[in-house]
């Protein structure tokens, strides 16, 4: 069997991240506009690359199909654990979930179905690539990844010759400066880059440390550069003030789509635009069921058997399923709430993982993230601000975007 390619393993990942990111940036950045939503956004992909490769640093003292659950009940205390794998599952869940009530809003028009049904009908199709294997999912992965670049690039090109540059880079007469409302941006954008629950997949995939590396960079990379051009072309059609109703409506895609289709007189456009929604719902749904999927089999100790794969496709896909049928509520919403839980498991715990494993063993072999304790400090500061951010607007302490 030829060995996996770095594309096959960045795509994973960029179709983990993308999903979240193109759906829920625009609305999020609203606030924060142009400049500080590029610069927030390429922070939070800086720091989320580096807690990634923390993680698998940490990884490799342990053996292969090892997940997350693995090293952290080794090394951190039985509290500690029991809040990394409930933040762990709650931000996949939740991601799940807002991929899953999407999906109802988008497909039930097309199917000419209910949302509720073609919600079930988007989880049966979708998460059978899942249940297959690793190498379905590099397979599925790299088509949407092509439809979504394709679909990308005939919506962006239509976006990109219509920008407004006054638009793009607006000045409020009422606001002297928007970079409070990047602050809380960053809990949305954190999301957008949490792929660290497929680290051990990605390790796994590759049997290789360094290589598992490259494809996450890679990934992320990808990630990042679709969320630039992406926002840049939104920003620069859909004046600030335009984002009230979207805001109001939960900050969905489809609200953003209509909102911004309004304006646009091209079907070439409004068709290719919204294919891409449809290719980043599914790849960022596929790649997050993926991570959740390896790590509850090793957190339930369920075989890699037939039985023990329908196990585990139970236990990921069909709670948050039920939850979205039952209660479905704004996608930025739960984007949101995601980010404040990822925070926990996506910065704090794999810098914590990687520094107790560099005392427990002093003398590295093989990879190790560059930047010493450093590193190890500024990621975790960074998931601490991240969160508490997120709680200060909550409860209005930091400005919230409304329109």
């Amino acid at each position: 069997m030829s060995k996996p390619s770095t594309l096959g393993g960045a795509c994973i990942i960029a179709s983990v991240c993308v999903g979240a990111g193109m759906l829920g940036l625009p609305s999020a950045g609203a606030g924060a506009w142009t400049l500080w939503s590029v610069i927030a956004i390429s922070v939070t992909m800086i720091m989320m690359t580096l807690s990634g490769w923390l993680l698998l640093e940490a990884l490799k003292h342990y053996d292969f199909k090892s997940s997350f659950n693995t090293v952290a009940k080794d090394v951190l205390s039985k509290k500690v654990n029991f809040i990394n794998n409930l933040s762990l599952y709650f931000v996949g869940g939740i991601l799940l979930y807002a991929y899953i009530s999407t999906s109802g809003d988008i497909f039930s028009g097309m199917l000419g179905v209910s949302s509720e049904l073609a919600s079930v009908l988007f989880v049966a199709l979708c998460s059978a690539f899942v249940l297959h294997s690793t190498r379905a999912v590099d397979r599925i992965s790299i088509v949407l990844i092509l439809f979504m670049m394709i679909s990308f690039a005939l919506g962006i090109s239509g976006l990109a010759s219509q920008i407004s540059v006054p638009t793009l880079f607006s000045v409020s007469e009422t606001e002297t400066s928007y970079s409070a409302y990047a602050l809380a941006l960053l809990p949305v954008a954190l999301t957008s880059f949490g792929y660290h629950h497929s680290v051990s997949t990605m390790r796994d995939y590759y049997q290789d440390e360094h290589r598992a590396k490259k494809a996450i960079l890679a990934g992320t990379a990808i990630a990042l550069t679709f969320y630039l051009v992406w926002v840049i072309c939104i920003f620069g059609n859909l004046p600030r003030e335009a984002f009230g109703p979207v805001v109001t409506a939960g900050g969905g895609i489809d609200a953003l789509l209509s909102a911004l289709t309004n304006g646009i007189d091209s079907t070439s456009i409004k068709q290719a635009l919204n294919i891409f929604s449809i290719a980043a719902v599914v790849s960022s749904f596929i790649g997050v069921g993926l991570g959740v999927f390896d790590y509850l089999a090793d957190f339930f100790g369920f075989e890699d058997t037939r039985s023990g794969r329908l196990k585990t496709w139970a236990v990921t896909f069909l709670p948050p399923l039920v939850f979205s049928l039952i209660a479905p509520f704004g996608f930025v919403t739960a984007i949101g709430l995601a980010g404040a839980a990822a925070t926990i498991w996506a910065c704090i715990i794999p810098a914590m993982l990687a520094k107790a494993l560099r005392q427990r063993v002093p003398a590295q072999e093989g990879f190790v993230v560059p930047g010493g304790s450093l590193t190890i400090n500024v990621v975790i500061a960074f998931g601490v601000l991240t969160a508490a951010f997120h709680l200060l607007a909550m409860v209005n302490v930091l400005p919230v975007f409304r329109g």
